[in-house]
Order: structure tokens, then sequence, then C-alpha cells
């Protein structure tokens, strides 16, 4: 599922007034509790940060070679 930045700003300042209703455009959704809301909150981060990764808008992380040397003995 595509998720938006206005979903998680939603869920985000649900979460700090302490209400457990966040409605999305025209879409109510009422959670059991604040547990279940912070999962909410991070499935959509995940699923926001997938769609960048997915779109090639974060990059890929840094490569690291390490060269060791000897004198050969």
């Amino acid at each position: 599922m595509a998720y938006t930045i206005e979903q998680l700003t939603a869920l985000e300042a649900a979460l700090a007034k302490g209400e457990k209703r966040v409605s999305f455009g025209d879409k109510t959704v009422e959670y059991r509790s604040v547990q279940e809301l912070k999962e909410a909150m991070r499935a959509v981060e995940r699923g926001l940060a997938e769609q960048a990764a997915a779109t090639g808008l974060v990059p890929p992380p840094a490569r690291q070679v390490r060269v060791t040397t000897g004198k050969g003995f």
C-alpha cells in the first residue's frame, strides 16, 4: 500500500493529543489502544522508507573496502 507523509503526520498528531481516532481525507479509523496506534505509525514509516528505496530517493549504504598489507614473512 502506498503511504503518504500526510497520513504519518495525522497519526503523530493523534498520538500527541492522546486521541485514538484518526482521519485521512474522507476515512476515519479508530484504534483500540495507543500501542495499536504506534504500530500503525511504524507500518507507515516502514512503508515510506520502502517507497523511497524503491524509487531511488535514498542512496544505498556506503561500501567499505579495507586493505591490509604485510612484508610477506
